[in-house]
């Protein structure tokens, strides 16, 4: 009997209920596209540098195991001494700097770096020749329309594209190393060094050795163990601001449901009077709130998934190359929790105001 009042009286005020399960389902929204956007992002960076073929990475000796965005933290005059190490075959420093919001660019010396990775595959164009030759992947010049020859001024600079590559190796952009070291005042550094050794089987065994000697300097971590850094947890500031975004959206869910139950109370004042004097206790007219913003949340829940997945395709169909973006169907319980706790915060205090109401008063309440 309840649950059919419950669902009568959303239906008779379909506007406000649909409305409000809207709200709850753009806040739902919001957590599960920022949990894909930073998975997918994460997720990106990961293969691109597993794409370059290296056995292991040498980075700064930071003490923790988080992941930097630094650019220019390692000397690299550490290069040509990790490349005459036993089993190295290979070495290159790669600097990284951030050139829009989230898109980075990459300096290294190209060809060391061929050597390394097993080459580039050019889709159009060739390899850079001169100082101010960059190259940009098959994603980010179908997005922005870019094409062999075309200037593209990057970090203030003129550049000259002279190359189309595929994606799934560095960043989107990448220069010769010596420009960008002048262009970001990181002359003679580089973020981290690239090791391809003569036999991969040997890198766990090799990590050891590098940091034996070069504790204090640089951190060795083998390839395996470094794309498993690229996790949420990994970065505290993405960690943080994924918070604050959740106690938002708590707060907003909140809000919603207690106006949309404040409301409900006060034009049901009367109908609560006749309950009551029917028999019905304080706690089952508490009861019938917050069964109503249980099911305001569920609506909601439903509405937020369909719309993450509408919110998905259009970054996809929008900015596939900037924005990379992948589902989170493990966050669709933890979302739907986080909003059904503020729902249920929302519902107490008009439950609580209703439930305190006068039987005889709400009987003759116009």
């Amino acid at each position: 009997m309840i649950n059919k009042l419950v669902l009568e009286n959303l239906k008779h005020r379909w506007v406000r209920t649909l409305l409000s399960a809207l709200v709850v389902g753009v806040q739902v929204m919001s957590i599960l596209t920022l949990i894909g956007l930073s998975r997918g992002m994460l997720q990106d960076s990961a293969n691109r540098t597993k794409g370059t073929g290296a056995d292991i990475v040498l980075r700064p000796d930071t003490g923790h195991g988080t992941l930097s965005f630094s650019s220019g933290q390692v000397k690299e005059s550490f290069v040509p001494y990790v490349a005459k190490l036993p089993h190295v075959r290979q070495a290159v420093g790669v600097l990284t700097q951030a050139v829009e919001l989230i898109t980075s660019m990459n300096g290294v010396n190209f060809d060391e770096f061929q050597k390394i990775s097993g080459g580039l595959r050019f889709l159009s164009g060739g390899p850079p020749q001169g100082p101010d030759d960059l190259l940009v992947d098959e994603a980010y010049a179908r997005q922005h329309r870019l094409h062999v020859g075309q200037t593209v001024k990057l970090l203030n600079h003129d550049w000259h594209l002279v190359g189309i590559v595929q994606g799934g190796m560095l960043a989107r952009f990448i220069v010769p190393l010596t420009t960008l070291q002048d262009l970001t005042s990181n002359s003679k550094r580089v973020s981290q060094i690239l090791v391809k050794l003569d036999n991969p089987s040997l890198a766990d065994r090799e990590v050891a050795e590098f940091n034996e000697k070069l504790k204090g300097n640089l951190q060795a971590i083998s390839m395996a163990d470094f794309l498993s850094l690229f996790n949420i947890n990994n970065i505290p500031q993405l960690k943080a601001f994924i918070a604050v975004i959740t106690a938002l959206a708590v707060v907003v869910g909140f809000l919603v449901v207690f106006l949309s139950m404040y409301t409900a109370v006060v034009e049901r004042t009367r109908e609560i009077g006749i309950l009551k004097a029917l028999g019905a206790k304080p706690w089952t007219v508490v009861d019938i709130l917050v069964r109503e913003a249980v099911v305001l949340a569920l609506i909601g829940c439903a509405l937020g998934i369909v719309l993450t997945i509408i919110a998905k395709a259009a970054i996809l169909a929008i900015a596939p190359a900037s924005l990379p973006v992948t589902d989170a169907p493990d966050w669709w319980p933890i979302a739907a929790a986080i909003a059904l706790g503020g729902a249920l915060l929302g519902a107490i205090y008009p439950g609580l105001k209703a439930a305190r109401q006068d039987a005889i008063e709400a009987l003759s309440y116009e």
